[in-house]
């Protein structure tokens, strides 16, 4: 058995299926602890009838998933309805496999490095990162134009408009490490912030986590940037249509991707599963026990993102459409190139990893921005600046 282990292909074969079955779990239990956070943020008790605690909840929702009523309604693309959802989950659960879990092992203790804990490490692992989370768009787009619905039609350009719009204040915020570490694979990225001298890259360059982070929550249509579910405007947005198992595989995808996203941003900013000064999680550690003790770190810092995620959602409101996209044009892209030039400056001057350096330039660039926007005097308002002026007939005044 342990002969077959020390085979790269058979440990990253066992890897995902493991992976697999612990993030479908995962994702089952979101929606759990979704209810949980929300009743607890509005002082109600969420689910707390299906077993102790109501922890059976995400199986008796799975089982209402299963057996309601299938319903295709007439005249819908019915190639395209029946396979968006499945794009939308399939995609979303694909894109851990380059992430980098545990590090390199020693399964014997020979002092020989057999395996990496990693079920891919291709030498562009964060592009593939990239395409595949560009890909989750296309389940989205597909399910609002196969339903043959106005409102999940409008949910679906929407929803093109807002991923097109944040993918490049993203990419811009993800350049900021790739100059910095000068490498696309994704452990090599985890290893550039760790060790002698070396720091997280979320204290190098925080303003580029933020604009991370914020581009994660449009890329995954979490609130404020839900636009293409919104309720009160769209009945229910691109999954209007939808019943039973194919509706509950875009609610199962938007959480895995959510994981995939969370594990991304741990990944590029947070040291991945490394932790400064704690045993077991140094590069030179890697036994067995230390790789166990990388992936529970690792699943931390995820699940710590995951609380983010819907502690925003149940506390933020959503966002108007020409505000969301001002936000990205007129907010998020001068910012990130700004960043992103400013992070090249730093290489070519030997100050990529330098910490005054690299905060002072953020600090500045911040306040240019607080600066700029205080001398434009910008009216606030919530009214689209657009908009024409409306004006009250006397008679109807009276």
């Amino acid at each position: 058995m342990l002969d077959i282990l020390k085979d790269q292909f058979w440990f990253s074969a066992i890897l995902t299926v493991i992976l697999a079955v612990v993030i479908l779990g995962v994702v089952a239990y979101c929606i759990y602890f979704e209810r949980k956070i929300s009743a607890w943020m509005q002082d109600r008790v969420g689910p707390n009838r299906v077993g102790p605690l109501g922890l059976f909840q995400p199986l008796a929702d799975g089982g209402k998933f299963l057996l309601k009523e299938d319903i295709i309604p007439a005249n819908v693309d019915k190639p395209l309805f029946v396979l968006a959802p499945f794009i939308a989950f399939g995609v979303a659960m694909i894109g851990f496999a380059v992430l980098p879990w545990g590090g390199v092992v020693d399964l014997d203790g020979d002092g020989v490095v057999d395996v990496t804990a990693q079920v891919a490490d291709p030498g562009i692992g964060l592009l593939y990162l990239l395409g595949i989370g560009s890909l989750g768009i296309y389940g989205v787009v597909l399910g609002g134009w196969a339903n043959n619905n106005k409102y999940a039609f409008f949910a679906a350009i929407r929803s093109t408009a807002q991923m097109l719009s944040y993918e490049i204040p993203m990419g811009l915020a993800i350049f900021v490490v790739v100059i910095t570490v000068g490498n696309l694979r994704l452990e090599e990225i985890v290893l550039a912030q760790i060790g002698e001298g070396n720091v997280w890259h979320v204290v190098l360059h925080p303003f580029a986590f933020v604009i991370l982070l914020i581009t994660l929550f449009a890329e995954t249509n979490r609130t404020p940037f839900d636009l293409a579910e919104a309720e009160q405007e769209l009945v229910g947005g691109y999954h209007t249509e939808y019943s039973a198992l194919k509706f509950g595989m875009f609610f199962l995808g938007e959480y895995a991707h959510m994981i995939t996203g969370s594990g991304f941003i741990t990944v590029l900013f947070l040291g991945g599963w490394h932790l400064p000064g704690v045993p077991g999680l140094q590069p030179g550690d890697v036994s067995i026990w230390a790789m166990l003790f990388k992936m529970i770190v690792l699943g931390a810092k995820i699940v710590g993102f995951l609380f983010l995620f819907m502690w925003v959602r149940w506390t933020l409101p959503r966002f108007r459409f020409d505000q969301l996209m001002r936000l990205s044009w007129k907010g998020l892209l001068p910012i990130s190139m700004i960043l992103a030039a400013y992070a090249t400056t730093l290489v070519y001057l030997g100050k990529a990893t330098n910490i005054p350096w690299a905060l002072g330039g953020n600090a500045a660039i911040l306040l240019i921005v607080l600066i700029y926007n205080g001398l434009l005097r910008t009216e606030i308002t919530g009214r689209q600046a657009n908009l024409p002026e409306v004006t009250i007939p006397a008679e109807a005044r009276s």
